[in-house]
């Protein structure tokens, strides 16, 4: 089942957190730029699986399904979708350590600039990958 509605719902909240991020990366969170850069991708991805006609799965890394879905994607997507998967992947596996930390790690102490200018040029890229297709725009 396509639903459009709610891909482009999903586009346009990607691109609203955009903003978002660039507030939380002026103020030097760092975790919170990686935590929301993969939040921001996530939704970007799965606005535009549900654009192509595929249901995501509850799952915060949706790589395998955009890859074994690459065929369904817009033609000049295809060619992306490798990079768009690996960022995926990439971003997933910090999610919840950017978040919570863990016994022996604090996030503010563990992220760094470098971390969250890779994650926010991921989360951008993807949004500006993706959005024209599922909006029908650019803006």
């Amino acid at each position: 089942m396509r639903n459009v509605e709610l891909a482009e719902d999903y586009l346009r909240r990607a691109k609203l957190r955009l903003k978002a991020l660039d507030v939380l990366f002026e103020g030097e969170g760092w975790p919170d730029v990686v935590r929301e850069s993969q939040e921001i991708l996530e939704l970007a991805l799965k606005g535009l699986l549900r654009w192509c006609g595929v249901d995501p799965p509850r799952v915060h890394d949706v790589s395998g399904v955009l890859l074994a879905e690459k065929d369904r994607l817009p033609a000049d997507l295809i060619g992306e979708a490798e990079a768009l998967a690996a960022a995926s992947r990439h971003l997933r596996r910090d999610r919840e350590l950017a978040f919570y930390g863990a016994e022996d790690l604090t996030p503010t102490g563990f992220y760094s600039r470098a971390d969250a200018e890779a994650a926010r040029a991921a989360a951008r890229r993807t949004v500006e990958a993706v959005y024209p297709h599922v909006t029908g725009g650019d803006g």
